[in-house]
């Protein structure tokens, strides 16, 4: 597996250059769909020239490496659809369609539910159903049908990891370009007089933050719920002399945890109890 972890990671990087050089969204996504081709069809011609040596080895790759490098391809052609039939109109418009498009890519987490926990909680009790070839069933995975145009490299749910990963990617663009859109307004979010002069500073992990902005936004602490993530993690950021950067992207990584997702919550929890006992005493 260490020739295809190789080759995932070299298309990371490769994507990576490709963000933080091209500025025209088109042009980046048009040649993000060239670049994870190659890399995918370099994988599938390897694949079907060589045999896994395990069932496990089977099972790790189309759980694991197919899905990291075919959900970048599916990222790049949604995101040239979307941006391609983008409103250039008023910022209203083009928010109203942005967060329907975040609808629909929700909804494809909706529409397969039971998969997407199984998924999500890391489970394995499926995977040579899920993960290994020639294991499909029309009757268990009736709107499935990859599997009868590739049957060499394709299980019956390789591409549904694939696409999962890559709306969470999807989400993550819609949201960002929707807050710009929202606080191009909003010109008391950068009002240099708020917490111009903080003396905090965050000396704590930063994403351990994010984890607590998420948090507080969950449970309604800031305006009754009303105030929104970006405006919280600006608002802390300004407090705290600290850059939160790519937050949403943070918080994808936060849930996608193993275990203990709630990590930083939790250690609170322990260290206040803590502090309370010893007072007690």
């Amino acid at each position: 597996m260490k020739k295809y972890n190789n080759i995932v990671n070299n298309l990371n990087s490769a994507l990576d250059f490709l963000e933080a050089e091209t500025e025209d969204i088109l042009i980046k996504a048009e040649e993000g769909i060239k670049i994870t081709k190659r890399a995918l069809m370099h994988v599938r011609k390897d694949v079907i020239k060589r045999s896994f040596k395990t069932q496990e080895d089977e099972i790790y790759f189309f759980k694991n490496i197919k899905p990291q490098i075919y959900s970048k391809l599916i990222y790049y052609v949604k995101l040239f659809n979307i941006e391609n039939k983008r409103p250039r109109s008023s910022n209203k418009s083009q928010i109203k369609y942005f967060n329907n498009q975040i609808d629909r890519l929700q909804n494809y987490f909706n529409d397969h539910l039971e998969f997407y926990r199984y998924y999500r909680r890391n489970a394995t009790t499926f995977d040579e159903q899920y993960f290994l070839r020639g294991k499909e069933n029309i009757r268990l995975h009736p709107d499935t049908f990859h599997f009868f145009t590739d049957e060499q490299f394709s299980t019956s749910h390789d591409s549904t990891v694939a696409t999962i990963l890559a709306y969470d990617m999807l989400i993550v663009y819609l949201k960002k370009q929707t807050d710009k859109l929202e606080n191009s307004n909003l010109s008391e979010i950068n009002d240099p007089m708020n917490c111009k002069n903080s003396k905090l500073f965050w000396t704590a992990n930063k994403t351990d933050l994010i984890e607590l902005i998420y948090a507080l936004d969950s449970i309604g602490a800031i305006n009754s719920g009303a105030a929104d993530i970006k405006r919280m993690a600006t608002a802390c950021e300004q407090i705290f002399n600290i850059e939160l950067g790519d937050y949403y992207r943070t918080y994808l990584e936060i849930r996608s945890r193993k275990i203990n997702q709630t990590k930083f919550i939790d250690k609170l929890k322990e260290s206040l109890t803590e502090r309370m006992r010893n007072a007690d005493e």
